[in-house]
């Protein structure tokens, strides 16, 4: 048994589809390039035990909450531990909700990070895995 491991649901979901039944990588998936952004809502979360984790490059995860009382189109960005970093920002997030809304795998990747007192400041890129 500890020949086993336990495979992250959030982390399945990203490479979902990448992989033949054989577990040979598909040839044709491709991540197109959305839009450049800053993670909106940062200051208001304690990410200080987080923020030394984050690498650039590294993969967020975007999920949808359509029922969000403030934001119809709000997107959740979290880590790949499922630790929330904040939302794509109101005035970018309504095509991006709407590709989700129909089925389209969008990430996120981190371009940048850095403190400016107690605000974490984190420019990512959106994606859509084409699948």
């Amino acid at each position: 048994m500890s020949d086993l491991a336990i495979i992250d649901p959030n982390l399945l979901a990203i490479v979902k589809g990448s992989f033949t039944t054989e577990g040979m990588p598909m040839p044709f998936v491709q991540e197109i390039f959305l839009i450049e952004c800053k993670v909106a809502g940062t200051s208001y979360l304690n990410l200080k035990e987080i923020e030394p984790n984050l690498q650039i490059d590294e993969i967020l995860l975007t999920r949808r909450e359509p029922e969000n009382e403030f934001d119809e189109f709000a997107i959740l960005i979290l880590t790949q531990k499922g630790e929330k970093l904040g939302y794509v920002p109101r005035d970018k997030n309504e095509i991006l909700a709407r590709l989700m809304d129909a089925g389209k795998l969008v990430i996120a990747k981190i371009v940048e990070k850095k403190w400016i007192g107690n605000w974490l400041n984190i420019t990512m890129n959106l994606y859509m895995r084409d699948i």
